[in-house]
């Protein structure tokens, strides 16, 4: 293979997806849901709804389309849904917004996690700080920004980290600390804690706060807490969040990026020459969405907790150990009493053996912790009803 300099190379490689032999290979993503393709299996790998978000949403993306809203938007984000961001933050947070600075739209979190990572670091002496497991992009951005990427063990069961942990690995070279809360993919909704402890460290170290909250309204047993409300935090943090999880509409990739003017301008400095500007007739389709009453954002969480209870309840009958996530689509549990002692060469089985494709937690963490989730397999429980149903059967045959 010709060798192709450049910081790809460096994005990969943070990413886990060079082999061994130099060769690249696809995502755990791409690669679990081909195999689901594949074999017909039932794929609660990937975090994606099989069921279309709310009809008043949908609607008014079509009449966007039928109205002309086909051309760019403002780079900023079209002002209606700058001012909605700013009414949610406000409604759900008593967060204060000004939508002209500091409300920005993206093309989706993942595009505002590398907008803010590549614009606060500045060099290989910076270091960012996550939770690991972590979301796979955190690790490319970080590795493409040049950073060095610090880790906070997450552990099974409840997956909360070590607050001593959390103090070793934050220090003056620290730049950012990225929390992802409700947590992908464990489904750990971090305590007051810690989140209390990422504030006073931040401060203490100088360091930024990016925070990825995209299932903020997927919580389960209690009201989310932004980061950003707690005293003395907003003014170091940013706050990244979309429409996906929420409504449905993860194809559409409408997020935004919210926090003191200043942090946001030095986002849109970059920003602006990545996607530019992205989905102008879904912009306004996503501000109906978060104009909606409070019984649809109750709904969807009430929805996803019957869900993962399902799907909880399928897991132990087959033999699982299950770790009973607080938010989020996912459901982490334990295969080790199943005979498994390698996740990755498990989930590469069990869609010939069960008809189901999951994902390996070792996907989603670092080389030399991968140890520590050897067993540990991701389901999503952000299916239909039937479909959880017909997934808990299935692997129902692993007993």
């Amino acid at each position: 293979m010709r060798h192709i300099p450049g910081a790809w190379h460096r994005a990969a490689t943070g990413a886990g997806l060079v082999s061994a032999d130099g060769s690249i290979h696809p995502t755990i993503f791409a690669e679990m849901s081909a195999l689901a393709a594949r074999t017909g299996a039932i794929n609660l790998g990937q975090g994606f709804p099989d069921e279309d978000g709310p009809v008043e949403v949908l609607e008014a993306a079509r009449d966007a389309i039928s109205d002309g809203l086909n051309q760019y938007p403002p780079g900023r984000g079209i002002p209606d849904l700058l001012s909605a961001v700013s009414e949610h933050q406000q409604r759900f947070y008593g967060l204060g917004l000004d939508p002209a600075t500091e409300v920005l739209i993206t093309a989706g979190a993942t595009e505002a996690l590398a907008a803010a990572l590549l614009a606060l670091v500045d060099g290989p002496d910076d270091e960012v700080v996550v939770f690991e497991p972590y979301y796979d992009s955190y690790a490319a951005v970080v590795a493409l920004s040049g950073a060095r990427l610090v880790t906070v063990p997450l552990r099974w069961p409840d997956f909360q980290p070590d607050l001593d942990d959390l103090r070793r690995a934050v220090g003056d070279r620290t730049r950012v600390i990225l929390v992802n809360d409700p947590h992908n993919p464990t489904g750990a909704v971090f305590t007051a804690d810690v989140r209390a402890e990422v504030v006073r460290l931040a401060e203490r170290h100088d360091a930024v706060i990016v925070t990825d909250e995209v299932y903020e309204h997927l919580v389960f047993d209690e009201p989310h807490v932004p980061i950003a409300t707690l005293p003395g935090a907003f003014e170091r943090t940013l706050s990244i969040s979309s429409g996906g999880k929420t409504f449905s509409t993860t194809g559409w990739k409408i997020g935004w990026i919210t926090g003191p003017a200043d942090l946001i301008s030095a986002v849109l400095a970059v920003k602006q020459f990545l996607t530019y500007v992205n989905g102008s007739a879904f912009q306004p389709a996503i501000a109906t969405g978060l104009r909606l009453d409070d019984g649809f954002f109750r709904g969807i969480a009430d929805s996803l907790r019957a869900k993962r209870d399902l799907l909880g309840a399928g897991l132990r009958a087959a033999g699982f150990a299950v770790s009973t996530p607080a938010g989020s689509y996912f459901t982490v549990a334990d295969a080790r009493d199943l005979g498994a002692s390698d996740a990755a060469t498990f989930c590469r089985e069990l869609p010939e053996r069960a008809g189901v494709v999951a994902i390996s937690l070792t996907a989603f963490a670092t080389p030399e912790h991968r140890a520590e989730y050897a067993t540990l397999v991701r389901f999503a429980a952000c299916k239909r009803v039937e479909v959880l149903e017909e997934a808990a059967s299935r692997l129902a045959s692993l007993r």
